[in-house]
């Protein structure tokens, strides 16, 4: 068919722009079509195999190159499209529409993206078009978060470029496969995936910003920067092992900032972080279960965050605030989406029958063969405080903790219609993980629901919850204030500002110092000249202009005189 030249994120530039210039139903009527249309599309045109190349000057772009691991990612991401147009169709902000079909269609973009100069057009186009979404607020916090995060999403391009011209200088190829850590070109594309995919230390742009955005960018944000840097390092760095002790840091330091947070989206951002380290422990692993393991983890993991990003966004849509501490009792003005919470909240959890279980089992599973048993028990607490922070605190502070007394309407329709899908798709895989097997990339010789799997799960969330109720019981478990959690973005917000203040003013005191002694020192040294006898001297004094020139006049004609002459 015609369609089969087309890039998959064609269709959804050509939707920003009618987005653009459309209003009301005809609008909203673009933003679910195109989701609908573009995915069939992609399930029945495009086959594994299909690359579509453009010439440009001495290069040649593969603007698509389809595989069994962009296809799945692609499926996903128009699933994830849908739902999140779904849950904002009761917006009318025009810069929202447009920048989440851009979005969209750049992560779609760089899955498919065959070279390293493609993959950089739509990972620059990535940060830009996403930075909207957070700065579409409106308020002085998302701005100042919007240009943070923005900075640093352009740096990570900025590596990646760098890192191709490089591999391009190395290798004359600039195709986008296996990359590795073999030369500075590899660690430049390596860190500049690694920012995308908040790596340790790399991370505070995603708890900086997510929380900041409107409660419909949130949910479009979950689901495609950090899941296209997932994919990358999946395509560019399988196997590499570092990734497994990066992935192991990665589920274990998150869990203690949700704890004490206060601001339930900003606890499923560093929940969010939490879950991508599973995935990049599949990618470091990298054997076929592992990253089978991994690409299953990240299409269930997108459905289930934004289940929870649009529930907690369905509160702050209604109550107002997103606090921890302020809320409480939701359940008796909005018990659906309480359920679709609850839901959720299961899935991240791993619960036996919900979607999480079926593909970080995988991941788990893997760990063990390979012999990494220390880092599966590291991956086994981190799985119990996900049931802590997300699993528990999330539904139990925002519905149920106490009456806040706060008295609302239910969720707009809209939203519970796509909470609705994302926590049915949230069952379907958990019960039926076959449909989902059969997607992946490698063949597939797992099965999640054995009896040491299921009793090992139940174990652990047990303890988890006795640990959670214990903690509460006797008061052990930090109290939800309004606080400023400080985190490594205290380097460059903080210390690195007031140490540049300091060295300026350090820099100002020395400098006028100095000025203000050597002016003092010249005034001394002509007074001393004044009172010498040279000072006296009638060439010494100070001259007319009038007269200076004359004499420079009489000097140079002199100077002619005796040149004409000689």
């Amino acid at each position: 068919m015609w369609m089969t030249e087309l890039p998959p994120f064609v269709p959804f530039f050509i939707a920003a722009l009618m987005v653009l210039i459309s209003s009301g139903w005809p609008r909203n009527l673009v933003l679910l079509v195109t989701p609908v249309l573009a995915g069939l599309y992609l399930w029945l045109d495009v086959t594994p195999g299909t690359v579509l190349t453009v010439p440009i000057i001495e290069f040649e772009l593969v603007l698509m190159r389809a595989d069994r691991l962009s296809l799945l990612f692609g499926y996903i991401f128009h699933i994830a499209a849908f739902i999140a147009a779904i849950f904002s169709l009761h917006e009318r902000d025009t810069t929202q529409a447009v920048a989440s079909q851009l979005y969209v269609g750049s992560a779609l973009g760089a899955v498919f993206a065959g070279d390293l100069i493609t993959l950089f057009i739509f990972w620059e186009l990535l940060a830009i078009s996403s930075v909207f979404l957070v700065w579409a607020r409106h308020t002085e916090r998302a701005i100042r978060s919007g240009m943070r995060y923005l900075v640093i999403q352009v740096s990570s391009g900025m590596l990646l470029l760098a890192g191709a011209l490089l591999q391009y200088y190395q290798t004359d190829s600039l195709t986008f496969d296996f990359i590795g850590l073999e030369g500075i070109s590899g660690w430049l594309i390596f860190i500049a995936f690694g920012i995308k995919c908040a790596f340790p230390l790399l991370h505070n742009w995603l708890p900086d910003a997510y929380p900041e955005a409107t409660p419909t960018g949130t949910v479009f944000l979950s689901a495609f920067t950090t899941k296209t840097a997932v994919y990358a390092l999946a395509r560019g760095f399988p196997g590499t092992e570092l990734l497994v002790y990066i992935g192991a840091v990665m589920t274990v330091f998150p869990i203690f900032y949700a704890v004490i947070e206060n601001d339930l989206r900003r606890v499923l951002s560093y929940s969010l972080i939490n879950q991508l380290g599973f995935m990049v422990c599949g990618i470091g692993i990298g054997t076929a279960l592992a990253l089978n393991g991994t690409v299953a983890h990240a299409f269930s993991h997108i459905i289930y965050k934004a289940l929870l990003f649009m529930s907690m966004g369905a509160v702050l849509y209604r109550a107002g605030n997103i606090y921890a501490s302020d809320l409480g009792g939701m359940y008796k003005s909005m018990p659906k989406t309480a359920v679709f919470c609850i839901i959720g909240a299961s899935s991240i959890s791993a619960f036996p029958l919900f979607s999480g279980f079926v593909s970080k089992s995988m991941v788990l599973a893997a760990m063990i063969e390979e012999g990494y048993d220390y880092i599966w028990l590291v991956l086994l607490f981190a799985s119990a405080g996900v049931l802590h922070h997300a699993g528990i605190k999330i539904p139990y502070y925002a519905f149920f903790a106490k009456d806040a007394g706060i008295r609302t309407e239910e969720a707009p329709l809209n939203m519970l219609i796509a909470m609705g899908i994302a926590a049915l798709l949230c069952i379907f895989i958990g019960t039926q993980p076959s449909y989902l097997y059969a997607l992946l990339p490698w063949e597939v010789e797992f099965w999640p629901y054995d009896t040491t799997h299921v009793l090992t799960q139940l174990q652990l969330l047990l303890f988890a919850v006795l640990a959670f109720v214990w903690t509460n019981k006797i008061g052990l478990h930090p109290h939800e204030i309004h606080a400023v959690n400080v985190d490594i973005e205290w380097l460059y917000r903080k210390l690195l500002p007031d140490a540049a203040a300091y060295m300026y003013g350090v820099y100002k005191r020395i400098g006028y110092d100095f000025i203000e002694s050597a002016h003092a020192s010249l005034k001394a040294t002509a007074r001393t000249i004044s009172r010498t006898r040279p000072g006296r001297f009638h060439l010494a004094a100070s001259w007319p202009t009038g007269s200076m020139v004359l004499w420079i006049a009489v000097i140079l004609g002199f100077f002619l005189l005796a040149d004409a002459l000689y």
